[in-house]
């Protein structure tokens, strides 16, 4: 297998572990120019389409939200999040990592996702620069178990 081989599968299944699969919609919110790139291709990769954006009119399958400390209000923002979500979807929740400007304190994290009424279950390092949480209903949380 080739180097350029190894590291596009590498990305593909970072997507893949995140959970996403073939067919599903994933609507991505908060991009700018300071996001993974790498991250949303791959993801892009495993679905097999371009991710949507904030103007999607339907729900989707799963919810990629990039949020920074200064974007405003996280609690509001997940709650607007699992508006355009399917029951059982998830919200990845990306974060600039602990140091980088504009991070967002885990506690701060893990309070409005409770506040929202999500669960947080899985962390995962999503680049360079950002981190990842897995953010689910906790009736979605039961059933993924």
């Amino acid at each position: 297998m080739s180097a350029t081989a190894d590291h596009a599968e590498e990305r593909t299944n970072v997507a893949a572990r995140l959970g996403f699969e073939p067919g599903q919609v994933v609507q991505e919110i908060g991009y700018d120019d300071d996001v993974e790139q790498e991250l949303r291709e791959s993801i892009e990769a495993v679905i097999g389409q371009e991710l949507v954006d904030e103007d999607y009119e339907d729900v989707a399958d799963a919810v990629v939200l990039w949020f920074r400390d200064d974007d405003g209000d996280l609690t509001d923002a997940l709650v607007d999040a699992i508006g355009l979500i399917d029951e059982g979807g998830a919200v990845w929740l990306l974060t600039p990592k602990t140091g980088r400007d504009n991070y967002v304190e885990p506690s701060d994290i893990n309070e409005a996702a409770q506040t929202a009424g999500l669960a947080q279950t899985k962390s995962i390092n999503a680049g360079k620069d950002w981190t990842g949480s897995r953010l689910v209903t906790p009736k979605a949380a039961k059933s993924k178990r």
